[in-house]
């Protein structure tokens, strides 16, 4: 007749988890993906966004695509730069600009 009774769950476990540990490991794990992932990238776009916007006409730059030029015309979303091969003139959005080659005096730390 023992088959027929059902079955018993008795918890196992060595101890009971506490819930403080819990919430201090949640929190350190969340401080450590701010400091390893997010702040980094974060200091990162601020820095490109500074480098755009310090853009002057005369800057020899390159963009994300590789292209190599020197800026002719600055204009809100948009720069005209002209190719450094066959001096053509092309238009970029601002945001495509990967970086700027020319070293002003403010640039210098």
């Amino acid at each position: 007749m023992d088959l027929l009774l059902p079955l018993t769950s008795k918890s196992t476990t060595s101890g009971s988890s506490n819930p403080l540990f819990l919430i201090v490991y949640l929190v350190f794990i969340v401080a450590v993906m701010y400091f390893i992932l997010i702040r980094p990238q974060r200091k990162k776009t601020k820095e490109e966004k500074k480098m755009r916007e310090n853009l002057q006409v005369g800057d020899d730059i390159v963009t994300i695509g590789g292209i190599y030029g020197k800026v002719i015309s600055l204009k809100e979303d948009t720069i005209v730069i002209e190719s450094k091969s066959d001096h053509s003139k092309i238009t970029i959005a601002r945001w495509a600009l990967q970086q700027n080659l020319t070293v002003h005096d403010d640039q210098v730390k």
